[in-house]
């Protein structure tokens, strides 16, 4: 192998305004070495004990995320990593691997804390290539976390999405079966005879009927009562077709109204005018059903716009702080169903607006929220409780759920990076990582309280930033 030379470190970028002399004490305490390709030079949970300065070739980083190992990051010549000075890791999160052959000049962790006391440009240099490699670490740790998050949120606006649109395609297609009858009706309905008087009557039941906004909400029991007593009215006066009835009870008739009907209508020409009316009142049923559906497609639409869009803003914006909990449940809501779990709201609406980025709130409440909801999920159901309140200068918002609990053991660790309780496949490890960390860039605190049947996060904001 051949000995790293003080040319080939004075041409790395991060060492070119170090003195030849700390570069030369750099040579002396290491060693260089070559890795063939596919050689695996470290192992997650090594200690963290080396550092590397890759002279040639390229080092692949991989880590577990999502129950698979993925690659982290793809490290080239001039790079420099592993320990540096004042690094508080003491083991490696991931694998290293040579994806080529590669030559690296190693020096142990000692020779590095050595190095602290004797050369200051040496050590500076390597503490910078410490914080840059935090910065972009950490930033592509969260646009990681930010994608798992999104692809968790798709899955269930997929079928959120899906019941709307299912329904409006089922009752625009029956309301095209009901359109079809309405010219043979008509010319039934055109031939009778019936009085304007009489005819005004008639037309001012339906409208009340349709037009009724306090109708009264009938039990299952109430429901089969009231289209048994409507079927017998129509099977005492020859009329067959029993679909009348249902439609009819849907509206609220009564045999009341049938009896008025009929003193309306020439004999035996009830059954034209029932026929005319049963089609009109599925056809207000079908067109009500259609523009509930839109109005849920629109909802989940702008939900996920007010989710997604704030990321625009690079500066922090004073903000209602539960108009992104709201879309979050919003966008949970598949998942908060299939959980069986009740969500109880308690919100101070009097709160003070917090100045913050609405997109990375949205995702801290994503995270918290779904972990609330994956730790109800062995119990089959459960209460989710969202409270918020003022605590003096601080915003607080309180997320509790009344699943299985933390473990003592586990609740210190749970803020860091990687480390998760969930089955593979379901958590990256990296959630409440994230949530930390925008938590804090917002100048606010997150802390939890755990026993078994009651966990507690709770997040607080300080209005002295607005």
């Amino acid at each position: 192998m051949n000995t790293v030379t003080l040319n080939e470190l004075k041409a790395i970028p991060a060492l070119e305004n170090v003195p030849d002399d700390q570069l030369e004490w750099l040579i002396a305490v290491g060693e260089t070495v070559d890795f063939e390709e596919g050689t695996r030079i470290f192992d997650k949970g090594n200690p963290l004990d080396k550092t590397y300065v890759i002279l040639e070739g390229r080092m692949r980083i991989c880590a577990e995320q999502n129950g698979k190992m993925r690659e982290v990051t793809v490290l080239k010549q001039q790079t420099i990593t592993g320990y540096l000075p004042f690094s508080r890791a003491v083991n490696t999160f991931a694998y290293g691997e040579a994806i080529e052959k590669c030559r690296a000049h190693l020096v142990l962790k000692d020779k590095i804390d050595e190095g602290i006391k004797l050369h200051y440009e040496l050590t500076a240099a390597l503490v910078h290539t410490m914080t840059s490699r935090v910065r972009d670490f950490t930033s592509q740790q969260q646009q990681n976390e930010k994608m798992f998050a999104l692809g968790k949120l798709s899955a269930g606006l997929a079928h959120e999405l899906n019941n709307p649109a299912s329904a409006i395609s089922r009752g625009a297609s029956a309301l095209q079966d009901q359109i079809k009858n309405l010219p043979e009706i008509f010319k039934e309905v055109a031939a009778l005879s019936i009085a304007p008087e009489k005819i005004d009557t008639i037309n001012h039941i339906l409208v009340n009927k349709t037009k009724q906004t306090n109708r009264p909400v009938l039990t299952m029991m109430q429901r089969a009562d009231l289209e048994d007593n409507l079927s017998d009215w129509l099977a005492d006066h020859d009329i067959k077709d029993f679909n009348i009835a249902e439609n009819l009870a849907e509206f609220g008739f009564t045999t009341e109204d049938l009896e008025h009907m009929n003193s309306c209508t020439p004999q035996p020409k009830l059954v034209s005018v029932l026929d005319w009316m049963s089609n009109y009142l599925l056809q207000e049923k079908m067109v009500s059903d259609i523009k509930e559906s839109s109005a849920r497609i629109s909802e989940l639409v702008n939900s996920v716009k007010t989710f997604t869009h704030m990321d625009r803003d690079t500066d922090k914006q004073l903000l209602d702080i539960h108009a992104g909990i709201r879309n979050t449940l919003t966008m949970l809501n598949y998942k908060l169903r299939k959980g069986n779990i009740q969500v109880q709201e308690d919100f101070d609406l009097n709160l003070p607006q917090v100045k913050a980025l609405a997109g990375e709130l949205n995702q801290v409440w994503t995270n918290m929220i779904d972990n609330a909801i994956d730790a109800m999920e062995a119990n089959g159901s459960g209460i989710l409780t969202i409270r918020t309140q003022l605590d003096r200068e601080f915003v607080c918002v309180y997320i509790k759920d009344n699943g299985v609990g933390i473990p003592p053991e586990t609740q210190s660790k749970i803020f860091d990076p990687f480390f998760t309780t969930k089955d593979m496949g379901k958590g990256t490890g990296l959630g409440l990582d994230v949530v930390t960390r925008i938590i804090r860039q917002h100048s606010g605190t997150v802390k939890v309280a755990s026993v078994p049947g009651n966990t507690e996060f709770t997040v607080c904001f300080p209005l002295i930033d607005n």
